[in-house]
């Protein structure tokens, strides 16, 4: 396993006395893409936030670039989420007043920087050359997820997390999504887990991972 990688060990996740999983264990090496599927209510989208230190697990271990997750304080995982970590979520979540460039440089304003050659790259890279100044209002569904992967990528993480990137797309802005999320990922060697009811979207995958309660195969 690359120590710059993601490993995660017999992780077991509870809400209250009802388990969401259990004996889940997976590595992501950098420039890998892992896709991971399950039936709905297996623990997928929680999954996905213990890998981004979000949430809480009750048992097993997660580590990233050998940084010990589960040691880390809430000011120590925001920080290393500010620095390490791209997530894209299928509701996008863009900032309604701020327009798409500012949307897309806000991993950059958090880490105290400023690069609008950065932000402009990242805009052509996913097909929004020239919509820097738009608001989100203005564009598409499939643009404004585009203008969410830019935003995750911009600041170069090691490690993108996807949920469901997909999942409101028509299937040709799909492919695209993906094109552009599996093509930035390698280029910038980062560790991508996936997280999809989407064959088509699994199949772009180095690997394919089947999520149930017992565990991760």
């Amino acid at each position: 396993m690359n120590a710059r990688g993601l490993a995660v060990r017999a992780l077991a996740k509870h809400y209250g006395e009802t388990p969401v999983f259990r004996n889940v264990s997976l590595d992501v090496a950098p420039g890998e893409f892992v896709a991971i599927v399950g039936e709905s209510g297996v623990g997928k989208s929680t999954l996905l936030n213990c890998m981004a230190a979000l949430d809480r697990w009750d048992a097993g271990s997660i580590a990233h670039a050998d940084i010990d997750l589960g040691a880390l304080d809430a000011q120590q995982r925001a920080l290393w989420r500010r620095t390490q970590v791209g997530f894209v979520f299928q509701a996008f979540h863009v900032l309604p007043h701020l327009d798409v460039a500012q949307n897309v440089a806000l991993p950059l304003m958090l880490q105290g920087r400023r690069d609008e050659a950065r932000v402009a790259q990242m805009l052509a890279a996913v097909g929004l050359a020239g919509t820097g100044e738009r608001l989100p209002q203005q564009l598409s569904g499939g643009q404004l997820q585009r203008v969410a992967i830019a935003r995750a990528l911009v600041h170069r993480p090691a490690l993108l997390l996807a949920d469901e990137p997909t999942g409101n797309l028509d299937p040709a802005t799909a492919a695209k999504v993906m094109e552009v999320l599996a093509g930035q990922t390698r280029e910038h060697g980062a560790s991508l887990v996936l997280v999809t009811h989407s064959e088509a979207a699994a199949a772009r995958a180095d690997r394919v991972l089947h999520l149930r309660a017992d565990g991760i195969a």
